[in-house]
């Protein structure tokens, strides 16, 4: 196979925490006189050389020789010891190395200067090879070597046979009595994907693994997120994330892969780019012609096939096909996998031969696809299959009738997204297919209603709208009035999703006007259920009130159980008694069971939203998460997870987790959700990224801006709101704060101009670097100064009281909001008041005793400072001391950092940890991590012990580094074993 070329981009290096890890820990043992080699393998384009140039660049600036040899493909006519023969070039053309080289003619004879000795061929290798050990050794006692051999499979057989020799009895070879060994590392790769069985690199592979001083390391596809942050590096101006998600999707893993890719967005869409289809059909090309004509056919399958299919398919004699399967098998373009299945080793493998196919052969080819799937055997869940070969054969009647019966078999097992991409090509194909060839049944609008319904089930609340327009707008002069007010209430509810009240209530208000109420129908019950949600959402309570109590009696009447459930959710907050009540929680009991019954799981999953947050808003966090869980369970099992109701109460598990001081348990929870939400709803991880920020993480804010991006989304404006006021409030810059609070409350106010509930705790947050800048410009003799931010405090606080006093049914709010509102009067006072006022700061650490972990630990260092300024010095330490507990232990290293230094400045020596200064530096999960470490973890084996992941692992560990001032992960490792952070673990029993 042939080089692969290089782009014209610059490549980063992302991702290879771990390799590089180990890659780095074998050079340090080599320096260290371990002789070390290992065998770099991966596919073509994985990030090999990538990889072994960053290693080697990191060796170079650690003072190590590093030499690199290239093996080349030549075919059949190999340059023996070619890669050897470039490296002692290079040591030739450097006068550094001139002496070394004068002491070891070998290097003559390599370069074709020097006479041979005149032994016989044998004795000859020999002494050829002996003398290149002994220059490397020579070399590696000069300084530290590091040898690189790059594409070992294209390597010829006298460079094979010589490092078969430097690798078993050479340079890896410790000197005899007990000399240090020699200082030098060997790292070797070559393609996994180019060895076929009979490949002459195989056997030496397999002696050399067995070898102690060798080791193998596999460079696997990089994670989607790893490509991601690839592909947005290597464009100046940011690509549409959904270019992003398609180049992810496509290169899966493969780093060359997804440069040409994205080399490739400034050409028209579709197929491989031409560089990258040449790459790939280099080894498809390479086969005999019958291999090549069922790779054809197989690639017009798709990216897997079965053995039954494929075989009628080609019609090739079972001789025949077996002995091609096995060619291209061994040629690692396809792979066998369970069920008699073939599939291709990588989708654009599969693309670069189907692009290569001519268009009447590759209509021939799905033609005969389509009739072999439909046959008297075929089953339901092919008929998305049926429906892409109808299609591409241009069988457009079967296509659409395909379509539609796919998406009824995607609803049936729960798939909203698969059911709204069939129902969308359906779409597509119905105004091309004749009026008496379309399926009975549906027309275009009604087509386009499930098509929103299944968008707002799989999550895509915008999409959603977007189509119920499309379904308004094809609605005619004529059209069946209860069809025309299923869409104007169906708009009106995805509306609703995307915070777009007034417009909500307008068409809610048409859907109703549509219809009369006598007599009784379910289609006016449904129009009057959502009139009284968006009534309610811009205010109009009486309007909602009037509505739902005739509609709960009409819903009594018909018996349309979900209906009465839906209505009884939203008669909960208008009659008293609201959600956080024990009236209130009992009458969603009620709805939660109704819609069971009737089978309405988006009914029920709001049922159990409203339990959720009314267990969360009356401060019985306990309760929230019981019913967020039994909501989450329902909306997997009904397939509704990424739908707003189940996002919602992902968000609000994370953050009781968060409440509750589970720190841990919330960031793996974020970050296994992260790579499956839709784009839309990335918001649920904002508690997440509460924990990132108060744990020193520099990045959470940059990912707290990156929520306000793209569409309004009330509760992404809210979290990064929230992100965005404390990031600004913790660095002191007290204008950005009030600033960002001001913003997201602005941004966040209904039509009416009511502010939202978390006015609260916005205000509390910008308060705390309001107070902080009045404070110190009091101390500073700048009155005046402290004066203004005083008057901004009381503007604040005066917010915050306003918030705090009416929640949604206009009574006080609970727990949470009244502990906000105590954090807030209390800084308030500070940016107010010439004197501390310890009793302030004790009435917020009490009102956060919910069980708010954090924010009553941040209360109790405001109250160990001001007990300080009162002179109660041996309270003050108190204080001090729980709050270096909950610090610890939350891993909450801001908020240690702000105890340390009112420890060193208030001489509070009591609340210093016991276990020498160095252990006050670090958190408990740095400590964790610090002793795996020790044991010698890679970044990816310490997130396994510990459950978090690999780029986790890496960011305590750089931590760990910064605090403890060491250069590498060994210096780390010393350093704490000298400051007794780590103890040294038993050896175990012989």
């Amino acid at each position: 196979m042939g080089g692969v070329p290089q782009t014209s981009l610059t490549s980063p290096l992302v991702g290879r925490e771990d390799e590089l890890a180990r890659l780095t820990g074998v050079l340090e043992r080599a320096r260290a006189g371990e002789a070390r080699a290992v065998l770099v393998a991966g596919d073509a384009g994985v990030g090999k050389t990538r990889t072994l140039d960053e290693v080697a660049a990191r060796a170079a600036a650690a003072g190590t020789t590093v030499l690199t040899g290239h093996c080349v493909d030549l075919g059949d006519v190999g340059l023996p010891y070619l890669p050897f023969t470039e490296i002692l070039g290079a040591l030739a053309a450097d006068e550094r190395f001139a002496a070394v080289l004068a002491a070891h003619p070998v290097a003559d004879r390599l370069l074709g200067g020097g006479p041979d000795d005149g032994g016989t061929a044998d004795r000859s290798r020999l002494r050829l090879f002996e003398g290149v050990a002994a220059l490397l050794t020579d070399l590696a006692d000069v300084a530290p070597l590091l040898l690189v051999l790059e594409d070992l499979h294209w390597a010829d057989q006298s460079s094979r046979d010589l490092l078969r020799f430097l690798l078993s009895r050479g340079v890896l070879q410790r000197p005899a009595g007990g000399a240090p060994g020699h200082r030098l590392a060997v790292l070797a790769s070559y393609r996994a994907d180019d060895l076929h069985r009979r490949h002459p690199l195989r056997p030496l592979l397999a002696e050399l693994v067995r070898l102690p001083s060798v080791e193998r390391l596999e460079l696997r596809p990089l994670p989607d997120a790893d490509v991601a942050r690839l592909v947005r590096a290597l464009r100046d101006r940011p690509l549409p994330d959904t270019t992003v998600h398609r180049i992810v999707e496509r290169a899966e893993g493969n780093a060359f892969y997804a440069e040409e890719l994205v080399a490739a967005t400034d050409t028209p869409a579709g197929g491989v780019p031409s560089g990258l289809a040449d790459v790939l059909l280099i080894r498809f090309e390479q086969l005999s012609r019958t291999a090549q004509q069922v790779l054809r056919t197989a690639a017009v399958a798709g990216r897997r096939v079965g053995h039954d299919l494929l075989r009628d398919a080609v019609g090739l004699p079972e001789e025949e096909l077996e002995s091609a399967l096995r060619e291209a098998v061994e040629r690692q373009l396809l792979v066998s996998g369970d069920g008699d299945t073939y599939s291709f080793r990588h989708a654009l493998a599969r693309e670069a031969v189907y692009a290569d196919l001519l268009p009447g052969e590759r209509a021939r080819l799905h033609g005969g696809f389509a009739r072999l799937l439909a046959g008297p055997d075929r089953r339901s869940d092919s008929a998305a299959e049926r429906a892409h070969h109808y299609r591409e054969s241009h069988d457009l009647p079967e296509a659409l009738a395909a379509s539609l019966e796919a998406a009824d078999h995607a609803q049936r097992v729960g798939a909203p997204a698969e059911e709204l991409r069939h129902v969308e090509a359906a779409l597509d194909l119905w105004s091309a297919v004749d009026a008496a060839a379309r399926p009975a049944g549906p027309d275009a609008v009604t087509l386009t209603l499930r098509a929103s319904a299944a968008a707002a089930h799989a999550g895509e609340v915008h999409r959603a709208v977007s189509l119920t327009r499309s379904a308004l707008a094809g609605l005619g002069q004529d059209a069946d009035l209860e069809l025309a007010a299923r869409v104007r209430y169906t708009l009106a509810g995805n509306l609703l999703s995307v915070d777009n009240q007034s417009a909500a209530y307008a068409h809610s208000s048409e859907a109703l006007g549509l219809i009369p109420a006598e007599p009784p129908s379910a289609t006016w019950l449904w129009a009057a259920a959502t009139h009284v949600m968006a009534a309610r959402q811009v205010g109009e309570n009486g309007t909602a009130l009037r509505v739902a109590r005739r509609a709960l009696a009409m819903a009594e009447e018909l018996g349309v159980t979900d209906a009465r459930a839906d209505l009884l959710i939203s008669l909960t907050s208008l009659e008293g008694g609201n959600r956080s009540t024990p009236e209130g929680r009992e009458r969603l009991r009620e709805a939660r069971e109704l819609a069971r019954r009737a089978g309405n799981a988006p009914v029920e999953l709001r049922a159990l939203f409203n339990l959720a947050i009314g267990g969360f808003e009356s401060g019985d966090l306990e309760e929230c998460l019981i019913r967020a869980s039994e909501g989450l369970d329902r909306a997997r099992r009904s397939g509704l997870l990424s739908s707003p109701y189940p996002r919602e109460m992902r968000y609000l598990r994370l953050l009781v987790q968060y409440t509750l001081g589970h720190w841990d348990e919330c960031v793996r929870g974020s970050e296994e959700h992260s790579g499956t939400l839709p784009a839309w709803g990335g918001h649920t991880l904002g508690p997440g990224l509460y924990v990132a920020l108060a744990r020193g993480d520099a990045g959470a804010a940059d990912r707290a801006r990156a929520l306000l991006k793209g569409p309004f989304d009330w509760m992404a404006r809210l979290v990064g709101g929230i992100v965005l006021t404390d990031a600004a409030a913790l660095r002191g810059d007290a204008a950005d704060a009030v600033r960002s609070m001001r913003s997201t409350v602005e941004a966040l106010s209904d039509d009416a101009g009511t502010p939202p509930l978390a006015t609260v705790r916005l205000a509390a947050l910008a308060l705390s670097a309001v107070a902080d800048t009045a404070v110190e410009l009091r101390g500073t003799g700048d009155e005046a100064g402290g004066a203004r931010w005083a008057e901004t405090a009381a503007d604040l606080v005066a917010q915050a009281r306003s918030s705090a006093g009416y929640g949604d049914d206009g009574t006080p709010q609970g727990p949470e909001g009244q502990a906000w509102l105590a954090r807030a009067e209390a800084e308030w006072i500070r940016a107010t008041a010439s004197e501390p006022d310890p009793a302030s700061w004790e009435r917020a650490v009490a009102a956060f005793a919910f069980g708010d972990t954090y924010e009553r630990a941040r209360c109790r260092l405001r109250l160990a400072e001001a007990l300080l300024a009162a002179g109660r010095r041996e309270e003050a330490a108190t204080e001090a001391e729980a709050v270096r507990r909950e610090a610890d232990r939350l891993g909450a290293t801001v908020l240690r950092e702000r105890l340390d230094d009112l420890t060193r400045r208030g001489r509070l020596t009591g609340a210093a940890p016991a276990g020498g200064t160095g252990a006050a530096v670090l958190t408990a999960r740095e400590r964790d991590v610090l002793r795996l470490l020790a044991r010698g973890h890679s970044n990816r084996r310490i997130g396994e012990e510990l459950f978090i992941s690999a780029k986790t692992a890496s960011v305590h560990v750089s931590n760990i580094l910064g605090k403890l001032h060491a250069a590498g992960r060994t210096e780390a490792v010393a350093i704490a074993y000298r400051q007794g952070l780590v103890v040294p673990e038993p050896a175990p029993p012989d």
